[in-house]
């Protein structure tokens, strides 16, 4: 059997292996060091903000942002429900209470409308809403103009779950400086990868300071160990910001590749009645982390499932759409805002191979077994 396709695979190349190497020769191993300085440094500038803190995963920027914005106990973070389960966790670590928002059906992304009926409907509960968190969905920001006027007219914070939307932008301001804070993901699948990672950004140096502090397991400025705050290990190893740095020079063709073959699923797809690009419109915006279909059954005679069978038989992964958090076993109890557009989205999308890593024969691979499934 044939090597398997993977849907967004780690693209590494020369410049990675030289980058790790030249930090592991320099003798910065542990946590910290001056390639995670230079990491923060560079993406913050990328981005637009005034600072980056390297941290050891997504959820864990997602985590400290949520403290550092005062989460706890007792209170609401309201999220979207179109996501991956780390969003959600994040909350829960907290101890305050998910509240979800439903999608828009041609985006994915949070439902500023929705939004504002769940701030409207805690308010008058009386309920603290400690924060506000959409997701920018497979690559294509939330409407943040709307978004954040709804969020400030009700006194709340945004906290920008940008971890799939590197490169990406909104109006044509980047992703990942939009918010009193933001947090990008580098795991293994993402746009660019330190392998596991990630980053919080904001301008607010006070929260940046906190954040800090809070990584470093909350040590006082003392020679010995002293602590006055409950911390975390989660900062960033010098060696993983080498890589993502080697990366973030990358980045762009990176992205040219992914919008590449997101071109060539449109062609793919363009003539087929009932199948259309998820979220294609605005994709000059769109960083294209992933490409996904969505399939009106009625209409193609065909179920999203019956084409990842097929693609799976052939060794290429593909995968649904996000299942929503309101519909997860372990988040059911908590309230939301629910349309149902997100459960339609799951029920009809499918995510397909969108790496940047893929080569051509790979993609003529793909492209070559779902044009004889669609001939069948």
């Amino acid at each position: 059997m044939a090597d398997r396709i993977y849907m967004s695979s780690p693209d590494v190349t020369a410049s990675e292996e030289s980058a790790v190497l030249a930090a592991l020769r320099s003798g910065w191993v542990a946590p910290l060091g001056p390639d995670v300085d230079a990491f923060e440094n560079e993406l913050a500038s990328r981005v637009g903000v005034a600072q980056g803190i390297a941290l050891s995963s997504g959820t864990a920027a997602l985590h400290l942002g949520l403290i550092a914005l005062g989460a706890g106990a007792g209170d609401v973070v309201v999220t979207s429900t179109m996501t991956f389960a780390a969003t959600t966790n994040a909350i829960m670590y907290t101890g305050a209470e998910p509240y979800f928002i439903d999608c828009l059906p041609d985006t994915g992304n949070m439902d500023p409308d929705l939004l504002s009926k769940a701030l409207n409907r805690l308010s008058v509960e009386g309920r603290k809403v400690a924060a506000v968190v959409p997701v920018d969905l497979l690559g294509k920001t939330v409407d943040y103009t709307r978004i954040l006027e709804i969020s400030e007219l009700f006194g709340v914070p945004v906290l920008s779950d940008a971890a799939e939307s590197l490169g990406a932008s909104h109006r044509g301001r980047p992703a990942g400086s939009f918010g009193k804070a933001s947090i990008f993901s580098f795991n293994g699948n993402k746009i660019m990868t330190t392998s596991g990672g990630g980053m919080l950004m904001t301008d607010d140096d006070d929260l940046a300071q906190r954040v800090r502090y809070l990584a470093t397991q909350a040590r006082q400025p003392v020679v010995h160990y002293e602590h006055t705050d409950v911390g975390y290990n989660y900062r960033m190893s010098n060696l993983l910001a080498a890589l993502g740095r080697a990366q973030l020079a990358r980045l762009d063709r990176m992205i040219a590749a992914r919008r590449s073959l997101r071109e060539r699923y449109k062609s793919l797809f363009r003539d087929v009645p009932g199948v259309g690009i998820f979220g294609a419109k605005g994709d000059h915006e769109d960083n294209a982390w992933l490409t996904a279909i969505t399939v009106d059954a009625a209409v193609t005679g065909w179920e999203p499932a019956e084409l990842s069978a097929e693609l799976a038989r052939h060794n290429i992964e593909s995968r649904p759409l996000w299942k929503p958090m309101h519909a997860q076993p372990v988040f059911r109890q908590y309230r939301g805002e629910i349309s149902g557009a997100s459960e339609r989205l799951f029920r009809t999308g499918l995510t397909l191979p969108s790496g940047s890593a893929l080569s051509a024969e790979e993609r003529d691979s793909v492209c070559g077994v779902i044009a004889r499934f669609l001939d069948r």
